[in-house]
């Protein structure tokens, strides 16, 4: 099991360090909307999570859990288990609230929720703005990239980045920005190893963070999809030389292209596993056969907003409907 101080840190461009790994905190979609933490659960995790070494914590507007995540940490800081300063807590801005003068009061209420006075990293969760009733909005993402500097400059974050933007979106933040983003969060796992974005991102300084890490090894919307299994041979057998699971193995195959990645769990014995990832490295030959996994395949693809100016993505055929908006 991993101690706090066993876990490395990245050196972000604004001067703070990032733990190597994040917990994540978003709990899926159903017929509502963003599944809720039921008898304080996900709290209880968060308190787990600190005991058993982690320091970083992922959340957002839209996944309905800062209330839970904060919760922990204060209860941890009132135990003398750790203080705040020990803690990295990252949370998103939420597309319906791009508009510059709604970003300082999204945090805010953001803060309130989480108890907190200020969190680490805020990120600009999507590129594209939406209306209160998800129709496209025409606000400019710069113009919400003010709205995240005026948070820094106000003290409410010590540290700005973007989530699920594309390489020329980046470039154009770097350009117009006065504040230099600090992290770069995208989906990366076997299926989709990102790796000209990875390499653009940190060419320019940003560290960048790998959600769904675990891609196909694990169940996803109630189903599995294509892609290597847990048991997958060619994962067995690298697990097996290091004494690992095969999902620590792709835990560290993020870890050793320096991405950190936001492992999302409620088990247990998978919170203390995810973590246990740090005392080992893959060798050249070991991280390519895991790159040969790639398949270019998103399972965070909004093909619902496809039609929006600043969508990142390619688009498909059969864009889906959008799960965001809440059914009668």
């Amino acid at each position: 099991m991993a101690a706090a101080s066993e876990v490395p840190k990245l050196k972000l461009n604004n001067g703070a360090e990032m733990p190597a790994i994040a917990l994540g905190t978003f709990l899926g979609f159903d017929q509502n909307g963003p599944v809720k933490s039921e008898n304080k659960h996900l709290r209880d995790v968060v308190m787990e999570a600190i005991d058993v070494g982690y320091r970083h914590f992922d959340t957002a507007t839209i996944y309905n859990t800062e209330d839970e995540v904060g919760e922990a940490i204060n209860m941890k800081i009132r135990d003398g288990k750790v203080k705040r300063e020990d803690v990295f807590v990252t949370t998103k801005l939420w597309n319906t609230q791009h508009k510059r003068e709604q970003v300082t009061e999204a945090l805010k209420t953001s803060l309130e929720k989480l108890g907190l006075d200020y969190v680490d990293l805020y990120l600009m969760h999507w590129p594209l703005g939406l209306n209160d009733d998800y129709t496209h909005s025409s606000v400019d993402f710069m113009e919400t990239w003010r709205g995240l500097e005026d948070v820094v400059n106000q003290g409410l974050a010590k540290g700005i980045g973007v989530s699920n933007f594309n390489e020329d979106q980046i470039r154009r933040v770097l350009t117009e920005g006065n504040i230099k983003p600090a992290v770069l969060q995208i989906e990366i796992h076997p299926q989709i190893i990102q790796t000209d974005l990875v390499s653009y991102a940190q060419s320019q300084g940003l560290v960048v963070m790998g959600y769904s890490p675990l891609g196909s090894l694990v169940m996803r919307f109630g189903m599995m999809f294509p892609g290597p299994r847990v048991d997958d041979p060619k994962l067995v057998k690298i697990a097996q030389k290091y004494g690992k699971s095969t999902p620590q193995v792709v835990l560290r195959w993020l870890v050793d292209r320096n991405i950190v990645p936001v492992a999302k769990t409620t088990n247990p014995k998978r919170l203390r596993e995810n973590i246990n990832i740090f005392d080992f490295t893959l060798e050249k030959s070991e991280m390519e056969d895991i790159n040969q996994y790639d398949s270019k395949k998103r399972y965070t693809q909004p093909s619902f907003w496809q039609n929006h100016p600043y969508y990142p993505f390619e688009k498909v055929d059969n864009p889906i409907a959008d799960p965001f908006i809440k059914k009668n």
